[in-house]
């Protein structure tokens, strides 16, 4: 009972009483990174995080997951090595963008920028905590994409001593990687060409099934 009444308040507390299609992005950003939540509701070697109600996690490996809303895909990198070298970067705000603004808040900081693309569809690209989520959705659908990442992102908690067992020298030997999770896409397509390339395996992976050997 105790459990269920925590819940709930939690879910009040998280939601609060202006729904979110009715915030502005910056009223969004300023409650999504003040806005605690103690519980995890997904556990990983070296961290842990709360993925919200209506969402559901599609497969994950190290580091990289893929989450689903009803209708889109988030990309999410964990930026462990980052993290325990404490690396900080700034931010240049991208006056291009359809928005464009870094994030900081007491000892965290990141950045949100939405681009918006060929497609008519919006790149939502938003890095905090040390982490990253990727997304493309249809406009309207663009204040409830930040609300989930951000919330994702402000829930992660890491364990130091996790994974600096499971990372050991590359903590020292610290080198900037391909994906770099402080920079926003030049390529608006990225995510489009990445996930044709997914489908793509799985069709593969279906037709292979059928082949007898």
């Amino acid at each position: 009972m105790k459990k269920g009444l925590l819940a709930l308040i939690t879910i009040i507390f998280i939601c609060g009483c202006t729904p979110v299609s009715k915030m502005n992005l910056d009223e969004i950003i300023d409650s999504g990174v003040q806005r605690e939540i103690a519980m995890a509701n997904q556990n990983r070697k070296g961290y842990k995080y709360y993925v919200p109600r209506g969402m559901k996690v599609i497969d994950y490996t190290a580091y990289n997951e893929r989450l689903s809303d009803t209708a889109n895909t988030y990309y999410l990198y964990i930026d462990a090595i980052s993290y325990l070298n404490r690396v900080i970067e700034d931010f240049e705000i991208n006056e291009e963008a359809y928005y464009s603004k870094p994030i900081n808040y007491e000892d965290k900081f990141g950045y949100l920028e939405i681009k918006k693309m060929d497609s008519l569809k919006y790149l939502v690209e938003i890095m905090y905590n040390y982490a990253k989520i990727e997304v493309i959705v249809e406009e309207e659908e663009i204040n409830d994409a930040v609300f989930n990442s951000l919330t994702i992102l402000s829930s992660i908690t890491y364990n130091d001593t996790i994974l600096n067992n499971l990372l050991g020298d590359n903590v020292l030997q610290f080198k900037e990687t391909e994906f770099n999770i402080f920079e926003p896409k030049d390529d608006s397509n990225y995510l489009q060409a990445q996930e044709e390339d997914e489908n793509k395996y799985i069709e593969e992976e279906i037709h292979d099934g059928d082949l007898i050997n």
